[in-house]
């Protein structure tokens, strides 16, 4: 199953994570696919484990990958009756944020778990805004509703705590949340499976995302309002869950839902892309969604909201446009120079491939892992 050679340093580790198998309605299952694929290229044995859920059951698009073992489990109890044995002689354990009653995975594996224990962090501002201290917030308060995947007494327990989210984020892991070491891990793409298709153009901007309440006014201020004011472009947004009562000009085509295997043609086919952040995202900073590298994989300009930290990844201006208000996009739409359209998009495609594919994804996480050893040697003896 696992692709490249067996070798001493191979490891066996273990995800617990929100989907691998289904992308409806999560951009989590592309990421984990990238780092896997990366890392059983290196030939690293892997496992993912995940919740049997109906709303995924009914929309997977990789019911069986050919790069890591995939098993589902019902409940908590089921996932320790059925892979104690799996979780105690891994190298490494990888827990996800948005894993289905987290706090109470964490609590169950935390204790059989003797190699490295990691929290992978996909969604760290929102985290770390649900756990900040609040007199008024208790921990079975947080359970209920606003981070019911990680409580705040668990996030020492871990080895390694992996953060989609750079900068001052890892020090406030450490210094505030007592994580005992944070370390970037970027969302990255395969460029295998996200690349130019050649097809025309057909879209002068498209959004591909999940609807989100917070996401929402900017959407309006930076694709529906240019679409109003520019009748003569054409305009689409794909993904699901966008309620009835949005006012969709005639000029925005709406898609459903995009498998991944349907996401190169569709960046591909816009001459522009929007990427739009969330609002803890944004508070927080060096949040890169996995869109932008997906979208720059496949060779098209990309046009961003503001955040903090954006420069650190793709210079504006270069390449990437950062738009804030609804005039800055109809006026980059009004362009007509294609040779800076180009420059733009191919300075960002050579970024994306020098640093963030899913190989180099996976070497950043080994590099962070301590050398491989007995897992006895590592979590059981910290």
């Amino acid at each position: 199953m696992n692709a490249g050679p067996r070798n001493p340093d191979t490891r066996n580790i273990v995800f617990i994570g929100l989907s691998l198998s289904s992308s409806w309605g999560n951009g989590h299952a592309t990421t984990y696919r990238s780092l896997l694929r990366g890392l059983a290229a290196l030939g690293h044995r892997l496992t993912f484990l995940e919740r049997d859920v109906p709303w995924y059951a009914a929309n997977r698009d990789l019911p069986d990958p050919d790069f890591c073992a995939l098993h589902y489990y019902r409940s908590v109890d089921d996932l320790t009756a059925h892979h104690g044995l799996l979780l105690a002689t891994a190298d490494a354990v990888v827990v996800g944020s948005y894993t289905p009653e987290g706090i109470a995975v964490i609590d169950a594996v935390e204790p059989l778990v003797a190699g490295a224990l990691c929290f992978y962090d996909i969604d760290t501002p929102v985290t770390l805004a649900a756990l900040e201290h609040n007199p008024f917030r208790s921990e079975s308060a947080l359970a209920g509703g606003a981070c019911d995947y990680l409580a705040r007494r668990q996030v020492p327990f871990f080895d390694l705590y992996f953060s989609f989210s750079g900068g001052p984020n890892l020090d406030r892991l450490e210094r505030e949340f007592g994580a005992r070491r944070a370390e970037a891990l970027y969302c990255s793409v395969d460029p295998l499976r996200y690349a130019a298709t050649g097809e025309p153009v057909r879209w002068d901007l498209g959004y591909l995302g999940t609807y989100s309440a917070d996401r929402q006014p900017a959407l309006e201020r930076l694709l529906i309002e240019p679409a109003r004011r520019m009748p003569g472009r054409r305009f689409v947004v794909a993904g699901p869950q966008y309620p009835d009562t949005i006012d969709w000009p005639a000029n925005v085509e709406r898609i459903d839902h995009l498998a991944p295997d349907e996401h190169a043609s569709f960046y591909s086919r816009q001459r522009f892309t929007l990427s739009v952040t969330r609002r803890d995202m944004v508070a927080a900073g060096w949040s890169p969604s996995v869109r932008l590298f997906e979208a720059a994989a496949c060779g098209v300009p990309i046009v961003t909201d503001p955040w903090p930290g954006v420069a650190d990844f793709f210079p504006p201006g270069r390449a990437i446009h950062v738009a804030e208000r609804t005039e800055d996009v109809c006026a980059l739409l009004a362009g007509d120079d294609e040779t800076a359209r180009r420059a733009v998009a191919a300075a960002a495609r050579e970024i994306v491939a020098s640093a963030h594919t899913g190989a180099a994804r996976a070497r950043d996480f080994l590099s962070a892992l301590a050398p491989p050893s007995s897992p006895a040697e590592s979590h059981a003896a910290a």
